[in-house]
């Protein structure tokens, strides 16, 4: 005779045993031209981001060319513990964060407020117009930009320095004085990329539903109180993700911007650990120690990553991953 039990477990039978591997390549197959699609962004970024990384080796070694990663020294920390004992490294320590500073204080909000300015302009013409010229400067290539301000800013014939003339103050030289360059170089990079930094911003406010703002109208809201209370919350999960982005690049600011821009009289401010990994990396030659500088500069961007992914954690939003 058939007890409770026997009768429940009969009634309620074991699932069969799902093939995951089976299911895996069934799900390959169905999203297949999805994966097709990513495909050439994974192999740039295993190509040019990861195969790299085995050089790294060269940071603990006495790097010789013709000797090869295998058949080099090994030093261990010999570089590292150069690098921190330099003179000249806290000096670029202090440059790239000021020039980090002045993208993540005064650069970082521009497209923001940008895109919410051309969010309220209501004539369709005009938006598109606007969007049209603050995109084009990106597409322009850094040597163009600096090209185009030394053309303007140049004490001889120089566009600035001749309204400043004109208006019988005595001209500034921007190029040669130290104390212009940061200004020289926020300025440059908010001309380029400002414009090109609201297409994220202009999409997500896209998004937002319009009914939200229509029930906002009839509650007699403002579009300042729209923007603050429904459009600033809306987008509030990509500004946190693209500042965690911002900061992991805290000592990635670019070779070639820093580059155009330095001489002889403004390197005291100016230099940065790009333009140092260059001067003596490739210039003399020391492969191992600025390859400690890349390694170094690595480390402390994912640390910051990860520390800021967690804070935005903490405060309840989705972060990076």
């Amino acid at each position: 005779m058939k007890t409770e039990n026997d009768l429940a477990l009969n009634s309620n039978p074991v699932p069969p045993k799902v093939d995951r591997r089976a299911e895996l390549k069934k799900q390959i197959w169905k999203n297949r031209m999805i994966y097709l699609m990513i495909l050439p962004g994974l192999l740039y970024f295993f190509i040019y981001k990861y195969i790299p990384m085995y050089g790294l080796i060269i940071s603990f070694q006495d790097y010789k060319p013709y000797l090869g990663i295998l058949g080099s020294q090994w030093v261990g920390f010999e570089h590292f513990t150069r690098l921190f004992s330099d003179p000249d490294f806290w000096n670029i320590f202090r440059n790239t964060l000021i020039l980090f500073a002045l993208n993540l204080f005064i650069f970082f909000p521009i497209p923001i407020i940008i895109a919410l300015m051309l969010n309220e302009v209501r004539i369709e013409l005009f938006k598109r117009g606007v969007q049209t010229l603050i995109y084009i400067p990106h597409f322009m290539s850094w040597v163009v930009i600096v090209s185009i301000s030394f053309v303007m800013l140049t004490l001889d014939g120089g566009l600035v320095n001749g309204i400043i003339e004109w208006l019988g103050f005595n001209k500034i030289n921007f190029l040669l004085n130290p104390d212009w360059f940061r200004p020289m170089y926020i300025l440059q990079v908010i001309w380029r990329e400002a414009g090109w930094g609201t297409i994220i911003f202009l999409a997500a406010i896209a998004a937002v539903n319009p009914q939200l703002y229509e029930a906002a109208r009839i509650d007699g809201a403002s579009r300042l109180q729209m923007m603050w209370h429904i459009t600033l919350p809306a987008i509030k999960g990509v500004i946190v993700v693209l500042l965690i982005l911002k900061i992991g690049d805290v000592l990635e600011l670019g070779f070639e911007h820093v580059y155009l821009l330095l001489n002889a009289s403004n390197r005291e401010v100016g230099e940065i650990f790009d333009t140092y990994v260059y001067r003596v990396g490739l210039q003399q030659g020391q492969f191992s120690y600025s390859t400690a500088i890349g390694f170094f500069k690595g480390i402390v961007g994912l640390i910051l990553v990860i520390v800021a992914n967690w804070l935005a954690k903490k405060a309840g939003e989705e972060g990076v991953y």
